[in-house]
């Protein structure tokens, strides 16, 4: 069995970000190095393992907790949720897949597939998820015999700094190197981040359309994960009452940190009045027109989203905004009724918060061009949904 390669801190240069990040994908392509001789099954023992490391009850309710406290968006049984279900779904869609050796032959066409490791993966995480996302892009990366090193943001250094506790404390247990999996030092600043896009082999970019920007421009390899702004369709043969219920489950899931999370509902107008009456029973309130002016001028300014509403309780937005009426203040989710899209409609686009946009459309055909515009102004290539029978 391989000798684990002990994890030390990176010596912080404020004045060298290049020297700082070099030291840790020194020790990343050491333990990569390593990695890379194992066998399927080894490899599978420590995706396994990963996976366990925040799945384990008494460590993902730690995270959890830790999380919202760091970061102060989103809700504790809702991150508790999501850890367990992205890792365990993972987990389940990689079990059985081949990423060592020889992964098909053709011999018709005499082809012969044989993986190979990208090296080192740089993974720029967001603060909405500080948990479950790295978790994913650690499982992915050792998956195929890669070293990973991530870059939190400031926010989520905290619960990444605990979660890589875990990760290391389950990979010493099967004899993996622990520089498998590192992060930059704290404190994280764009320059550390920029210069780790560079060094990489491959970028993994989750959050912002400024990180993922940054990612793709990086001169590196990258994949990227921005902008969700989910339209979904009700169209005029819909069960009301369950798409109502999965919209709101949704809607509120985390206080809607999730990327798919539903942004905007267009509804067949045959339906709209009936379907307003069933996601009303599950909690939403319906802003009047001036009630939306008043949340709209204090969620958005110089046309960006205000960090101050993202991932909190429709309640407490409504108090942001100084929205004094019950409904609002008690109500699980806001719903703004909308027409228009772009940037002169700002509920059109992504709002990672309990407030829904709702749209009115005369037929199907409408429906869907509704929702190409809405995409293609943010979320393009991203998610869509269609509740019908």
């Amino acid at each position: 069995m391989a000798p684990a390669i002990l994890t030390r801190t990176a010596a912080i240069r404020a004045d060298d970000p290049a020297a700082t990040v070099a030291a840790l994908i020194a020790r990343a392509r050491a333990a990569q190095r390593v990695f890379e001789t194992w066998s399927q099954q080894r490899v599978d023992e420590a995706v396994i393992a990963a996976g366990w490391a925040i799945v384990a009850p008494d460590r993902n309710s730690a995270l959890a907790q830790l999380a919202v406290r760091a970061t102060g968006l989103g809700n504790v049984a809702d991150k508790f949720a999501k850890n367990r279900r992205k890792t365990l779904g993972l987990l389940r869609d990689l079990r059985g897949a081949k990423s060592v050796g020889i992964i098909t032959r053709d011999p018709l066409r005499g082809l012969t597939e044989i993986a190979r490791p990208v090296g080192i993966v740089a993974a720029i995480t967001p603060s909405t998820n500080p948990a479950a996302t790295p978790a994913n892009n650690i499982i992915n990366a050792l998956k195929g015999r890669n070293a990973i090193v991530l870059a939190p943001s400031p926010k989520g250094q905290s619960t990444l700094a605990l979660l890589l506790e875990f990760v290391h404390a389950e990979l010493a247990r099967v004899g993996a190197p622990l520089d498998l999996v590192q992060q930059l030092p704290a404190p994280i600043t764009r320059e550390l981040t920029l210069e780790l896009m560079r060094q990489a082999e491959l970028v993994v970019a989750t959050g912002s359309r400024t990180n993922v920007r940054a990612a793709y421009t990086s001169g590196t390899p990258a994949l990227g994960v921005g902008v969700g702004n989910v339209a979904v369709i009700v169209d005029e043969t819909a069960d009301l009452s369950d798409a109502a219920a999965k919209i709101a489950r949704s809607k509120t899931f985390d206080h809607a940190t999730s990327c798919s999370s539903e942004n905007s509902v267009i509804a067949h107008t045959d339906v709209y009045d009936a379907l307003l009456a069933a996601l009303a029973s599950e909690g939403g309130a319906l802003l009047t027109r001036d009630e939306a002016r008043q949340l709209e001028a204090v969620m958005f300014r110089g046309g960006k989203l205000v960090p101050d509403v993202i991932a909190q309780a429709a309640g407490a937005i409504a108090a942001y905004a100084g929205l004094n009426r019950a409904e609002l203040l008690n109500a699980r989710f806001l719903m703004v009724a909308e027409t228009g899209v772009g940037a002169s409609h700002p509920f059109s686009g992504e709002k990672l918060s309990p407030v829904l946009a709702v749209y009115r459309a005369p037929s199907f055909d409408a429906a869907a061009e509704l929702a190409d515009r809405i995409l293609r102004y943010e979320g393009a290539g991203h998610s869509i949904g269609l509740h019908t029978t």
